[in-house]
């Protein structure tokens, strides 16, 4: 008989009996069908996390909807304008064009649960992939849900509380758990968090949070040495062949018994979010746990990863030694709240430094002054990655550098466009040191690339970000042309039309138009100075 593997394992373990699994067999699959590549199998070793109990998308029945089409689309979908720059909006739709074609149903069986936008990589979905994809993907939330992309990670947790980096469209693990690049990164919870804010689904964040606090609690038990540091890999990092580990190792298979940077920083900031969601749900004796964590990575970080001398964060050796690879992992310190202030302002100076990161295309994923750098980015070896610049932009915002957020913005959007025009698609990655895709790209990548013409041009060019849970709009306005956007989504049913008209210069106090279907707060910034106004219902005229 035919069975879902996660029925097979949870039958199994409930009746206290032995289960086998191959290697690359895991909650999701046809277990019974399935032979395994090796030709011994691997007998059950998993300790039960309470949390998995409660995550009710591992019994969720599929929801399957069909993709929309574009032609659908184009009347639904946020519409941007920006006088003079008919080439980025024509861009802007190109994207939604390209991702709206890589929507897909699932494959009966295969475990997954939702509808998806697809990684547009191999036919496999990953985590932080499909992370990102779903931070743009939120725009389009009125068209198709989404964000129940990540629902199939949740639907697949094991149930020791592991999720699979890369999961294939059938439903099984490309890893076993306990390979070193099995999982990472742990961003998840940050795509939901931006979600919330958005459209203040307090109910989705009640249904997911036990499936992030159990992946939480096994990357602790698994993935951290005896000082509460985490260790990843090159693949587990999402940073391939960066030139992190010692050179007896290897670069992407191997955790190298250092202390991964980027591995401690996510999860300082992932535990900043449960906090949040867990204080509201009101699991507070739950939670102790990742509070007490936030203090030992916090105080970790800054003792051992932080170099004083240079101003940058780095990973540690195992004879406690820093590395000295600078590379564009340290940026997540923006999203984590760990430095001080003046840890911050040297940190964000290196990205005006062009003997490290402010080369001619912004942001470089390794610095120019290692010598692993290539001007054609060689993937992870300098570089531009639309998700990684999206991290450094928000990150940015959020600490108020808001003129070198708007400048990385502007540069990193005009990039993607230059090549948009020479090509007419978008690519994995791009070339830090000419307007080309980086090597071996590949093309139609949306995907992740979906963020620069879309929410790098909302959020990060356009100045625009929507907190529903607060009923506030905040504007921070750096175009000087007439620019803004219709059918702007807040929250379950808000509806907006945001238009600023020319200005002479930046300095100039902006005209603003609000239409809007509900009461809300603006907050509106410029290099002038900064106000805030209510918004009625109707239409608002500021200036």
């Amino acid at each position: 008989m035919k069975t879902n593997r996660r029925n097979f394992l949870r039958a199994g373990v409930l009746a206290g009996t032995s289960v086998v699994c191959s290697p690359l067999a895991s909650a999701g699959s046809d277990s019974a069908e399935r032979k395994s590549p090796y030709k011994l199998p691997y007998k059950n070793t998993y300790v039960k996390n309470s949390f998995v109990a409660e995550n009710e998308f591992r019994r969720m029945d599929p929801q399957l909807i069909d993709p929309p089409t574009f032609s659908e689309a184009k009347n639904v979908l946020p519409e941007p304008f920006w006088d003079g720059n008919k080439e980025a909006i024509d861009m802007y739709w190109k994207a939604w064009e390209i991702g709206i074609g890589h929507t897909r149903k699932p494959l009966p069986g295969s475990g997954f649960v939702s509808s998806y936008l697809d990684t547009a990589y191999n036919g496999n979905i990953f985590m932080w992939d499909s992370a990102f994809i779903t931070l743009f993907a939120r725009y389009g939330s009125r068209l198709f849900p989404f964000q129940q992309t990540l629902n199939n990670f949740y639907s697949l947790q094991h149930l020791d509380g592991f999720i699979c980096r890369e999961i294939m469209e059938t439903g099984d693990d490309a890893f076993h758990r306990y390979d070193p690049v099995s999982t990472g990164p742990n961003i998840i919870p940050w795509s939901e968090l931006e979600y919330y804010n958005h459209f203040g689904d307090w109910d989705r964040v009640n249904l997911i949070f036990p499936a992030l606090a159990a992946y939480s609690r096994w990357l602790r038990l698994n993935r951290t040495w005896r000082d509460g540091s985490y260790w990843t890999s090159g693949w587990g990092t999402g940073m391939d062949n960066q030139p992190r580990v010692p050179r007896e190792y290897n670069m992407i298979y191997s955790h190298g018994h250092m202390v991964w940077l980027d591995a401690c920083l996510q999860q300082l900031m992932v535990d900043r979010i449960l906090l949040k969601f867990g204080f509201v749900l009101e699991r507070w004796q739950e939670i102790e746990d990742i509070e007490d964590e936030i203090g030992v990575l916090s105080a970790y970080i800054r003792e051992h990863l932080w170099d004083d001398k240079t101003g940058f964060l780095y990973d540690r050796f195992r004879d406690g030694s820093l590395s000295q690879m600078k590379g564009i992992g340290a940026y997540w310190a923006l999203l984590a709240d760990v430095l001080e202030k003046d840890q911050l302002d040297r940190l964000v100076e290196h990205l005006d430094d062009p003997a490290t990161f402010n080369r001619k295309f912004p942001v470089p994923s390794l610095s120019a002054d290692n010598e692993k750098y290539q001007e054609d980015g060689r993937y992870w070896q300098g570089g531009i990655w639309a998700p990684t610049n999206f991290m450094v932009i928000k990150g940015l915002q959020k600490n108020g550098y808001r003129e070198k957020a708007f400048d990385i913005a502007f540069s990193h959007h005009q990039h993607i466009l230059e090549v948009f025009k020479k090509t007419g698609t978008f690519w994995e990655y791009y070339a830090p040191e000419s307007a080309k895709p980086g090597l071996l790209a590949r093309p139609d990548f949306v995907g992740w690339t979906g963020l620069p013409p879309i929410a790098v041009l909302i959020e990060g060019v356009f100045g625009i970000q929507g907190n529903f849970p607060e009923k506030t709009i905040h504007w921070d306005v750096n175009l000087t042309e007439k620019h803004g956007i219709a059918r702007f989504p807040i929250g379950p049913e808000g509806m907006l039309s945001l238009t600023c008209f020319e200005r002479s210069s930046k300095q100039q106090r902006p005209k603003i138009e609000i239409e809007s279907n509900m009461e809300l707060k603006l907050k509106l910034s410029w290099q002038g100075g900064k106000e805030e106004f209510a918004i009625q219902k109707g239409m608002n005229r500021i200036g």
